[in-house]
């Protein structure tokens, strides 16, 4: 059996090869999976150390929507719990590589967790005074808050993606 032009021309219709863009748009959305899985598992490791418990404690005692937790846990009790569902998101979105209503409950879990961080840069002192505050960010915590709108917004994208599946 020999092929023909035409042959070639409808395999190309049924299958078509993908773009260079198209390509690149799905390593990033792997690399976005992969890096958000990556911080989540990394910063909720570290909840478990004094030294972040410390760390965060000013964020969460400044915080309306978590300062609660230190009146029913220990300062590395709250911290424990906090990680605790940090890691669980980050497992829970990987386990979404498989299975649709994991990848739904690790994005929604992404999302509340960096609104939640991302509402700290308007709860905890975040505006560097000899600059004239208000707009100028602080190092710590402005700045260093000032990431989780990329990480809300990464969040955000894997849940549309996830919801499409």
């Amino acid at each position: 059996m020999s092929v023909t032009a035409h042959d070639i021309n409808n395999q190309t219709a049924t299958y078509p090869e993908q773009t260079a863009g198209e390509r690149i748009s799905s390593l990033g959305d792997h690399a976005i999976l992969g890096a958000t899985v990556l911080v989540l598992l990394w910063i909720g490791a570290m909840k478990f150390t004094a030294y972040e418990a410390g760390a965060i404690e000013g964020l969460v005692a400044s915080s309306p929507l978590v300062s609660w937790l230190y009146a029913v846990f220990s300062l590395q009790g709250a911290s424990n719990l906090i990680g605790s569902i940090e890691i669980a998101t980050a497992l829970t979105l990987l386990a979404g590589v498989r299975y649709k209503q994991a990848a739904i409950v690790g994005a929604l879990a992404a999302v509340a967790t960096f609104t939640i961080t991302l509402s700290f840069l308007f709860t905890a002192p975040g505006w560097e005074a000899s600059l004239g505050g208000f707009p100028a960010l602080s190092v710590v915590p402005g700045q260093f808050l000032l990431k989780d709108v990329v990480l809300l917004s990464v969040a955000i994208h894997l849940l549309g993606k996830a919801l499409k599946r």
